[in-house]
């Protein structure tokens, strides 16, 4: 299965933010869209992404008063990608070496979707679901 899959099924929706905006506004949409990141956008490209590690971190090392910094001071910027193609195996396989839960999905230069370990849960649940239910009408017409 493909990351097109998973996102034709959640959708292509992508929240963004400028990297000027202040970190207590990135928080504030991350609480009210009830999501774990958010990626940090500048004419239409990709400059990083924020995340609620790097918000707990960067809050650890410099207090409170970092709230009023800009994203751009806090994100992390070397943002791994994926593309549509590519297997839900090998994006789980991604995330889980290299310690992050947030994929945006590149393509042809643009973000098309992002995809988070939880969507992938979600999908590899419904899954097992789906052939749970196939063997067990398999068993019932045996």
């Amino acid at each position: 299965m493909t990351v097109r899959s998973i996102l034709d099924t959640k959708g292509h929706q992508i929240l963004s933010v400028e990297p000027d905006v202040k970190l207590s506004a990135a928080i504030k949409t991350l609480g009210e869209r009830k999501i774990g990141a958010v990626l940090v956008m500048s004419q239409g490209g990709v400059e990083g992404i924020l995340s609620e590690r790097d918000i707990v971190r960067v809050l650890g090392e410099r207090g409170a008063a970092v709230l009023e910094e800009p994203v751009s001071a806090v994100m992390t910027r070397k943002v791994v990608s994926c593309r549509q193609s590519d297997t839900v195996a090998a994006i789980m396989e991604m995330m889980t070496l290299g310690k992050f839960r947030h994929l945006p999905v590149i393509e042809d230069g643009r973000v098309v979707g992002l995809i988070s370990i939880g969507d992938i849960v979600k999908w590899r649940v419904r899954e097992f679901e789906l052939e749970q239910e196939a063997l067990r009408d398999y068993i019932k017409t045996a």
